[in-house]
């Protein structure tokens, strides 16, 4: 799929992004773990949440939408998941294969953990690793580094473990997996990462401690009660906001409300960011839902100035680079991030694909091990680039595409539902052309 995009003369008026993508995952794989029937309101029907509720399936548990739009999971308990028949396939989302592979190391079975060619080249060891010192048994391709995962369930006991690399994934994976061990399981972050995993888990009543960057999880037996089903609405996605609220900073005369977004503030690294680049950026109408808080979020067009970006607030903004980097050719002065070496084992190699596409529609990009350098303000002028099968590089590029004089062609466009169904449609209702 080919997306063409051309230059715009500001984004205006207000609209609802997609739900959260990392809370849709998380409360339907703990709703087929809790015992009864539950709810997700706003969930978020992208290809990669899609991948999740196949695989619960799979695993014989019952998931439905009903007439009001709700996912319906009825949770089958810590143990009712049954053998799957098949090889269990995430697509191309890691979140589904990591998360997943924490419940599975607890199962009284054999199963096995696929994807599509992009998810079989990002690297698993980071989970087999600490899942292996709990007791799992685990084995991938080359040295057990890459997809498909081969899993033998059994009995697990707690550890104590320090995370090489701050990864909210792999953390919510050992604590899935420390619900079925034997003693407490303690994981240390080197940064904070989001937190949803911990925030559910504590709302079904499960012994967890946050301290800090120590997370502690007790389910000693045989004190296990059941977990109870959900009842969770999803917040709108920071990550997508993201995209609009970048292109309102840019493009002079624009002025945008987007309601209903969650802002975790593990989760708020970008707009820290942004405010200090002079991003007029409010939030509004703070309240919480589910546990979570959330806003709605007004900004408008400002000139922008470099920044550096490095340490522990990677982790807080670590999927909103693509787009940061896209203000960055804007910004008056150069532009450092650092620290961010995690890009490249995404969707795509994030380093290599932003200072590739970015320079081709003109910006002064330089690309660093861990990250990138750009100067700015740069007149950026239409060309044809490329997704990389990735969709938040996709989404960054339309935006670069509507700064920049000409028209965008942007190949491989139709990994976007990925995580935003209907970006497209949802960027032309706000978008004043020239003219």
């Amino acid at each position: 799929m080919r997306l063409i995009v051309e230059q715009a003369e500001r984004l205006r008026g207000t609209l609802r992004v997609p739900s959260d993508k990392s809370i849709s995952h998380r409360a339907t794989l703990l709703g087929a773990l809790a015992t009864g029937t539950t709810r997700i309101r706003n969930f978020l029907w992208s290809t990669d949440c899609l991948a999740t509720v196949r695989c619960l399936k799979g695993l014989g548990i019952a998931i439905e939408q009903d007439e009001t739009g709700d996912l319906i999971v009825h949770g089958r308990g810590l143990r009712g998941l049954q053998a799957p028949e098949a090889t269990l396939d995430c697509g191309g989302s890691g979140t589904t294969m990591r998360l997943l592979a924490g419940i599975l190391v607890g199962q009284p079975f054999a199963s096995t953990l696929t994807g599509n060619n992009a998810l079989q080249r990002r690297p698993m060891e980071r989970i087999v690793e600490p899942l292996r010192q709990m007791g799992a048994i685990i084995h991938g391709r080359e040295e057990d580094r890459f997809p498909p995962l081969q899993i033998q369930g059994g009995d697990l006991h707690g550890i104590e473990y320090h995370l090489p690399v701050a990864s909210a994934q792999v953390k919510s994976a050992i604590l899935l997996a420390a619900l079925y061990a034997a003693g407490p399981t303690v994981v240390h972050e080197p940064a904070p990462t989001r937190d949803h995993t911990e925030r559910m888990l504590a709302a079904m009543g499960v012994d967890i401690a946050v301290d800090g960057t120590r997370i502690t999880l007790r389910r000693e037996a045989p004190a296990r009660p059941p977990l109870p089903p959900l009842d969770a609405t999803v917040p709108g996605d920071l990550s997508s906001a993201a995209f609009f609220i970048i292109g309102a900073c840019l493009l002079p005369g624009s002025e945008l409300r987007v309601h209903d977004v969650g802002v975790n503030p593990t989760r708020m690294g970008l707009l820290d960011v942004l405010c200090k680049m002079g991003a007029p950026i409010t939030l509004e109408n703070e309240r919480i839902v589910s546990g979570e808080p959330v806003v709605d979020i007004v900004v408008r067009s400002s000139p922008l100035h470099a920044v550096e970006v490095g340490g522990e607030i990677v982790p807080r903004m670590i999927d909103e680079f693509p787009i940061l980097a896209v203000a960055a050719t804007q910004a008056e002065g150069t532009t450092i991030v650092r620290d961010a070496a995690e890009l490249r084992v995404k969707e795509s190699d994030r380093i290599a694909a932003i200072v590739t596409e970015l320079g081709c529609l003109g910006a002064r990009i330089e690309e660093q091990p861990d990250g990138f350098v750009i100067t700015g303000p740069t007149s950026l002028r239409g060309a044809s680039v490329e997704a990389h099968g990735d969709h938040r590089l996709a989404m960054s590029l339309a935006v670069a595409g509507l700064l920049a004089t000409g028209r965008t062609s942007i190949e491989g466009a139709e990994c976007i539902p990925d995580s935003f169904p209907g970006f497209e449609e949802k960027l032309a209702l706000i978008t004043e052309r020239r003219g």
